[in-house]
This record gives structure tokens, C-alpha cells and sequence, in this order.
């Protein structure tokens, strides 16, 4: 049988564990750079809404579906771990069902190409992504990203291919 002075330390151990543990899990947050989204319609650069917005950081294939935090006024709040050298963001629609067009690859219709986007050039001048869709524009501030996109056609909305 143990004693109670015995069991504190061990307390305090787990406790200090499951602390870390957690700080593990969370830590992209801390340490991490914030960057502002902007979705803009690509045909009158209107604000609009995404359900959510799927985040990809150096050209890995992993989803982060939970790293933007979504602001009231449409735009969002993203946070990549400290070491993201390139970001690449598509939006979804239609309570996350449908992607939207991104309209930097608006014309690479057979065959479209996921773009990349430094994360330091963000972050030092803002960036706004191509607008194949139209001829808006806008203009970005630093640690800022904007992007213009479309709904998806019928065609798009049927194909197999659902890759990211």
C-alpha cells in the first residue's frame, strides 16, 4: 500500500504528462505564423463564404481542414506551423461538399495544377493569387492572402477525380 505523500508526485507527474502532451498536439498554434484569407467571387470580386478551407503547407499531401478560423466578415484566420515554406488553400461550398475553382487555374481546364504561394512573401508584402476568371483585381496587405474563385460547372461537380 502506497502512502498519500507517495501519491503526490506520482499525481503530479501524470498531470504534467498529459500538459505536455496536449502543448504537443496544439504547439503549431504558438509557434506558428498568421496569415489573413480572402475569398473573393473571381467574377466580381465580392467577399463570399466557404463552409471551409482546406490548407496544404510544402507540398505535402496532408488536409488541414482546422487551421483557418473563420472571421464573421467572410474572411479567415490562418495559422501554419513556423516552419511552412510554401502554402497552397481551396475553399469548399455547399456545407463542404462541393470545392470552389480556384481562378489561378482557371485556365488550365484539361489538367489543373495546384498552386503554391511562399508563406515569407505573404507574410513580408501579402499576395493575391492570378484571377483567370476575369479581369478583377485587388490588392493584398502584408500577411495577407487573397484569392479569387468560381463555383464548380456540371462537368467539374462529376468527374471522378477528387483529388486535392
Amino acid at each position: 500500500m502506497q502512502r498519500p505523500t507517495q501519491r503526490v508526485p506520482l499525481l503530479v507527474l501524470c498531470v504534467a504528462a498529459l500538459c505536455a502532451a496536449f502543448l504537443a498536439q496544439t504547439g503549431h498554434a504558438q509557434t506558428g505564423k498568421t496569415i489573413t484569407i480572402r475569398i473573393l467571387d473571381g467574377k466580381t470580386a465580392r467577399p463570399i463564404a466557404a463552409t471551409s478551407f482546406l490548407v496544404r503547407i510544402n507540398h505535402q499531401q496532408t488536409v488541414h481542414a482546422d487551421w483557418v478560423l473563420q472571421n464573421e466578415d467572410r474572411s479567415g484566420k490562418l495559422t501554419v506551423p513556423g516552419d511552412a515554406v510554401v502554402v497552397s488553400i481551396r475553399a469548399a461550398y455547399d456545407s463542404s461538399m462541393q470545392m470552389y475553382v480556384n481562378c489561378d487555374a482557371a485556365e488550365e481546364k484539361q489538367n489543373p495544377q495546384e498552386h503554391w504561394y511562399s508563406v515569407s512573401t505573404i507574410l513580408a508584402s501579402g499576395v493575391v493569387a492570378p484571377n483567370g476568371c476575369s479581369n478583377m483585381k485587388e490588392t493584398a496587405q502584408p500577411g495577407e492572402f487573397v484569392f479569387f474563385v468560381r463555383k464548380a460547372n456540371f462537368r467539374e461537380r462529376t468527374q471522378d477525380d477528387w483529388s486535392f
